[in-house]
């Protein structure tokens, strides 16, 4: 994407376009490891990434369908269905008839009930399909049998605060798709600030970031200075990952009574504070407690 659209966000000109250029999930992507070794050698099977928002599951498709020169589909299980699948399907037998391969991604896979996973699975059984699924929710509940046979599992994590520093710094240092040409001076502690409140999302930092120094008056040598103060004024803490409904539900309620259980006080703090931010009924906590107390 070329740095003459100013109008696409920093974030998405900045997405990484191959293995060498993402940043984060060294678990996964560090050499020698399973799905370094498979993309490089193009050898990819359909698989499901999983972990919380905003940990680069999308971005990461993307580089496997770059490095792989594929044809890349996107259905996003919350807006489509059978019959997009349906089209899909039809998409990928031409590219095949062009001896070109195609990778659906399909984000949100867990909202497709039994009979729409099931549509998927003779095109992935015969090669037509090589599918990548997203989600935030566990696979083992939360999607069929037959499907999670025919997939592989890859468990993502949030970004740590220094990898998000790494794709600031490369931000604003990038002339072409980054925020090189505005002559960005930033702060030690203004890098820390944005990548802290993203709360593990490298597109909330780098939109933060793009605020400020778009909206901040250039010195008289062009540069733009962002300070604590001005980055303190352009990005809000991020909300908590908390949904009363999910499995983040019962991992928030696990973690605190196993603080409590390790007399970990800090710990059951901080889980405690976490689901009442999230929204969780106190009532709800206060079970917990008497169910840990009277064990």
């Amino acid at each position: 994407m070329p740095k003459a659209e100013p109008f696409v966000p920093v974030a998405t000109r900045m997405r990484p376009r191959t293995v060498d250029e993402y940043v984060g999930q060294e678990h996964l992507l560090s050499d020698g490891k399973l799905l370094n070794r498979a993309i490089r050698s193009k050898m990819i099977g359909s698989m499901i990434f999983y972990g919380p928002p905003s940990c680069g599951k999308t971005t990461l498709a993307l580089v496997i369908a770059n490095e792989m020169n594929a044809q890349f589909i996107t259905l996003n299980a919350v807006l489509d269905g059978v019959k997009e699948l349906r089209a899909a399907v039809a998409d990928a037998q031409t590219a095949k008839s062009d001896q070109l391969r195609t990778i659906l991604f399909v984000d949100e896979i867990h909202r497709w009930n039994k009979a729409q996973q099931d549509a998927l699975l003779p095109h992935i059984e015969s090669g037509l399909l090589t599918l990548i699924g997203a989600t935030t929710e566990n696979p083992y509940y939360s999607l069929v049998g037959p499907l999670l046979s025919r997939c592989q599992l890859f468990e993502l994590h949030p970004f740590t605060i220094e990898e998000i520093e790494v794709m600031i710094r490369r931000a604003i240092e990038d002339q072409e798709f980054g925020l090189g040409s505005l002559k960005i001076v930033l702060s030690d502690d203004a890098l820390r600030h944005f990548a802290e409140y993203a709360g593990g999302d490298i597109r909330n930092a780098l939109n933060a970031l793009e605020m400020a120094a778009r909206t901040i008056t250039p010195d008289k040598t062009g540069q733009r200075i962002i300070s604590l103060e001005v980055a303190e004024d352009s990005i809000q803490k991020r909300a908590v990952r908390y949904d009363g409904t999910g499995d983040e539900h019962y991992h928030y309620a696990s973690a605190f009574i196993k603080s409590m259980r390790g007399s970990d006080v800090d710990a059951a703090l901080y889980w405690m504070a976490a689901m009442l931010e999230g929204g969780e009924d106190p009532m709800f906590i206060f079970r917990r407690m008497l169910i840990f107390a009277s064990e």
